[in-house]
């Protein structure tokens, strides 16, 4: 029995012919850069806190923890002065969850009307101009609130308790507003995300658009929705300008949005701009109240990171 004829080495340049691969320097660059920008955000994180702790930790030694975590009563610029958090907490909570019941309905309509109902021409025009609301700056928001939304709360208002001059109620009605093309654009490009042969599927057993946007599409994408809701909430928590206009700058520990009210953010900001000495209680006020907005955003974004982990679906 003969024994088989050794095979032939591929001549260079044949198609056979594997070179050796060489060093791919423009990957290991763009990796680099990657790995640079990561450490860049994770120092910053890092950054804040370390810049927040030296101060808190001083003013904790001169205020109890208790009564600014507990205490109704907010006046650390005033004799005798008040440290309890709960009025701008309350604040925030209240003109945030205004805002919410803005931008989630009509952000979550918006994304499932350009993912299921909008022709490709209708989406490369809406969406754009969609978006152009997350450009408008705050500030303006901030006026447009207290001289548009405000004035037009109090013409059509019934009965005899109009919104005040300055109120939660505009604020938080503009800061929804603000807010609608981030949910609708993160939710938007979720739903597009979901694979056709699902909407296929759900076709070719009868369904009709609304049951294949709502039963199949919505819950396929579920986990980019909550990630989008999620991060409006966090942008709305964080909003200084449209508050510090509209709503007002005094503390007031109330859940009646027609009044005025100060959120942590305004609060920061105002005291920022101010004279307080260098190293004065009213001065750390500032960082303490930074901390626990820091705090309040990183238990949220925790929360958020769950969520879209335990709803996330993987298709192949």
């Amino acid at each position: 029995m003969s024994s088989p004829a050794p095979r032939k080495r591929a001549a260079p340049g044949s198609p056979g012919f594997l070179r050796r691969s060489q060093p791919r320097y423009g990957e290991k660059a763009v990796k680099a850069l990657l790995v640079i920008a990561s450490l860049v955000s994770l120092l910053t994180t890092v950054g804040i806190v370390i810049a927040l702790i030296p101060p808190v930790v001083a003013f904790f030694g001169k205020v109890s923890f208790g009564e600014f975590i507990t205490g109704t009563d907010w006046s650390p610029l005033f004799e005798p002065p008040h440290f309890g958090v709960i009025p701008l907490v309350t604040a925030t909570l209240v003109v945030t969850c205004i805002a919410l019941l803005v931008a989630i309905p009509l952000g979550l309509g918006a994304a499932v009307y350009l993912s299921e109902y909008a022709s490709r021409r209708v989406r490369s025009v809406f969406k754009p101009v969609l978006e152009v609301l997350a450009g408008i700056p705050t500030v303006v928001y901030g006026f447009f609130a207290l001289k548009a939304i405000t004035p037009f709360l109090q013409q059509i208002w019934p009965g005899n308790d109009p919104p005040q001059v300055f109120n939660a109620l505009s604020a938080g009605f503009v800061m929804g507003i603000m807010i609608i093309p981030t949910i609708a654009s993160l939710a938007e490009d979720s739903m597009t995300a979901v694979p056709r042969s699902l909407r296929d599927g759900a076709y070719a057993l009868g369904s009709s658009r609304m049951q294949v946007s709502t039963k199949v599409v919505f819950p396929a994408a579920l986990s980019g929705i909550v990630a989008a809701i999620v991060l409006g909430i966090s942008r709305a928590i964080g909003e200084t300008m449209i508050v510090a206009i509209a709503a007002g700058g005094r503390p007031n520990l109330t859940f009646n949005p027609l009044e005025g009210m100060q959120t942590m953010t305004a609060f920061i900001a105002a005291a920022g701009i101010g004279d307080l000495p260098t190293g004065s209680t009213g001065y750390q006020t500032i960082f303490a109240v930074g901390l626990l907005l820091f705090a309040i955003t990183l238990v949220m974004n925790l929360i958020s990171i769950r969520l879209v982990r335990r709803y996330r679906e993987v298709y192949e």
